[in-house]
Parts: C-alpha cells; sequence; structure tokens
C-alpha cells in the first residue's frame, strides 16, 4: 500500500481533539485556580513551570515541522530522479538489437503511465495500490524483455552492463519512494505534543483564575492556533493526501513520457 492511514480524517481529527481538549484544559484549570483561591485566597505562582512547559511545546513543535518539511523536499526530490533514472534507461534501449527495441518500447511507455497514475490516483489508496501492483508487474516485463534482448549473440558485454545498471536504478527508486511514503515519526511523539498542549492549556487557565471572567478570545485563539499548527504538520507528512500537495512535481514524469516516441 502506498499509505497505510487517511491523514485527512487523523489531520482534521486530531486538530479537532486538540482545540477541544486545550478550550476544555484552561476551563478545567481555571477551575483548579478558583478552588485555590477560595481555600487559600490567592493561587501560588506558577510562571516559571508554565514558561518551562510552554518552552518544550514550542521546542517539539519546531522540531516536528522542520522534520516534516525535510521528508517532503525529499519526495520531491525522489519524483526527479526516477524520471532521471527512467530517462536514462528508455535511452539505453537504443543499445539493445533493433528488433527488441519496439516491444520493449511499449513496455516502458505502459510502465511510465502506471507510475504516474499511481500516484495521481491518491487519495484513493486502494485504487493507488491496484496500479502500483499493475507498475510492479510491468517491471518484471521490463526485466525479462530485456534479459531475452541481452542473450542475442551480437550483444556486447558492456552493453549488458549498462543496461542492467540502468534498470536497476529505474526499479530501486521506486522501492526508495513506497517506503518513504511511510517513514514518519513515531507515534509517541504526536502524543507527547498532544499531553503538552493540554499540559500548558491547564497551567494558563490556572494562572488566570484571579482575572475577572473569561477571556474568551484568548482562550479561543490559542486552541486554534495549536490545533492549526498541528493539522498543518500532519498535511506536510502526508503530502498527496490533505491539502498539501506535491502533485506539481510528477510533471517531470509527465515530461519524460511525453519524449517517448
Amino acid at each position: 500500500m502506498i499509505e497505510v492511514v487517511d491523514p485527512l480524517l487523523i489531520g482534521g481529527g486530531v486538530a479537532s481533539a486538540i482545540f477541544v481538549g486545550i478550550v476544555l484544559s484552561l476551563m478545567a484549570g481555571r477551575r483548579l485556580g478558583a478552588r485555590a483561591i477560595a481555600r487559600h485566597g490567592a493561587v501560588g505562582s506558577m510562571q516559571s513551570l508554565e514558561a518551562a512547559v510552554f518552552a518544550l511545546m514550542g521546542l517539539l513543535i519546531a522540531f516536528t515541522f522542520s522534520g516534516a518539511l525535510e521528508r517532503f523536499d525529499k519526495r520531491r526530490a525522489q519524483v526527479v530522479e526516477e524520471a532521471n533514472a527512467i530517462g536514462t534507461a528508455w535511452l539505453r534501449v537504443d543499445l539493445l538489437p533493433a528488433a527488441a527495441q519496439p516491444k520493449l518500447r511499449d513496455a516502458f511507455r505502459e510502465y511510465v503511465d502506471s507510475r504516474i497514475a499511481t500516484y495521481r490516483k491518491l487519495p484513493d489508496i486502494a485504487a493507488a495500490a491496484q496500479e502500483l501492483a499493475h507498475s510492479q508487474r510491468m517491471q518484471s516485463e521490463i526485466w525479462n524483455q530485456s534479459v531475452a534482448a541481452l542473450r542475442q549473440p551480437e550483444v556486447r558485454t558492456s552493453t549488458e552492463m549498462l543496461v542492467v545498471s540502468a534498470l536497476n536504478e529505474m526499479f530501486d527508486i521506486t522501492t526508495v519512494r513506497l517506503v518513504a511514503t511511510r517513514i514518519h515519526p513515531p507515534l509517541i511523539v504526536y502524543a507527547m505534543l498532544f499531553g503538552l498542549a493540554l499540559a500548558s492549556a491547564t497551567l494558563a487557565g490556572y494562572q488566570s483564575a484571579g482575572e475577572k471572567g473569561r477571556d474568551w478570545v484568548r482562550m479561543i485563539g490559542f486552541a486554534a492556533i495549536v490545533a492549526f499548527t498541528v493539522y498543518v504538520i500532519l498535511d506536510i507528512e502526508f503530502p498527496r493526501l490533505g491539502l498539501v500537495r506535491i502533485d506539481a512535481i510528477d510533471q517531470v514524469l509527465v515530461d519524460v513520457r511525453a519524449g517517448m516516441k
């Protein structure tokens, strides 16, 4: 499979849960502070603790966001690498016996069409997985045809080395791209981020217990900012399934396909 989760649901679900959780934590913290005032006449100063928790949450958000962007850039670079690998392998078909070239080139065209379709069918993961299986079958077909052509007596050893290495590179990058879609931070990182957001909100609510009335603008604003930030991070982590997309970079593969005449 291309992806094992649907980030449109998970990203929106997590963001909504964080938003609601922060608002409730602010209210719970304020209630705890009010009880402390009722018992002791004032709430204890927790500004240093609050600042430390907020700093830790900010640091975790920064590292998570940075990691997501790094993986995002790598995935775009891998599309270019695959386009270059396909282009090189296509050119080296010229080294094979003329009689074997037409059928092999047709297989190449079908293979590239399948590779483009694999990612265009997202976020329909089932359809993308089916197209991926088709492209893997075409890999076997291209390999078998190439090996048969290389066994012809007029083929030189140097030709075999050039063609085989190009095919290996073209096939290997598909595995690299597939694995890249499954590399994400451990779940505990997001759980920790969620927990720190709630802890920060609770402490902030506790400190605000002495204020008259609730500042709903500040409460909703804080909850919305944190929730939206987490949503964007998850969207970048799954750049073909959410609002953040890398579909435009697929044009390099389309250009390679257009040149296969």
